[in-house]
């Protein structure tokens, strides 16, 4: 199993969106950077976990999980031409972007905040925190992935003084 962050922004798809059907699955559609896109096509897979991150907006940070429950296909909406994500260039033979789909774990108690997030210093090499990574897929690595589950879980999202003990 692999372990995900996943970039949205609220106003499009939240954790509330998906806690409100957490039995149905939702496609995860947009993406249109080319490495984002290949994590999703070549990496991602039915049973991984997922940080859902909304990014855009006032309140920045994890806030909760989902899980992919089917491997990557071709995005529907690149050949929507209503949709925001249409791409002119997409046909049935050339279909360059892909969707998966991802339903409800769980949503946080409080959302796990970018800034906490950089001040863990378990967490320094997670892309999230470095400089200029703008990928709305993301590998997070298991050991990563355990310290932001237990941060989540912590009433004071797991300081500095917590986490050396």
């Amino acid at each position: 199993m692999n372990y995900w962050l996943f970039k949205t922004e609220p106003e499009e798809c939240s954790i509330d969106d998906f806690a409100k059907a957490p039995d149905q699955a939702i496609v995860w559609e947009g993406v249109r950077n080319y490495q984002a896109r290949n994590f999703l096509r070549d990496q991602v897979r039915t049973g991984d976990l997922v940080f859902v991150y909304h990014s855009s907006c006032k309140d920045i940070g994890i806030a909760g999980v989902a899980k992919v429950v089917q491997n990557s296909y071709p995005d529907p909406s690149q050949f929507n031409s209503s949709s925001p994500y249409f791409d002119a260039k997409s046909t049935g033979t050339k279909a360059p972007w892909v969707a998966v789909d991802l339903q409800f774990v769980e949503k946080f108690t409080r959302l796990l905040s970018l800034d906490k997030l950089k001040q863990s210093t378990k967490l320094e090499q997670l892309p999230l925190v470095k400089k200029g990574n703008r990928l709305s897929v993301m590998p997070v690595s298991s050991a990563e992935w355990q310290h932001i589950i237990k941060m989540s879980q912590d009433k004071g999202n797991c300081d500095e003084a917590r986490e050396t003990t």
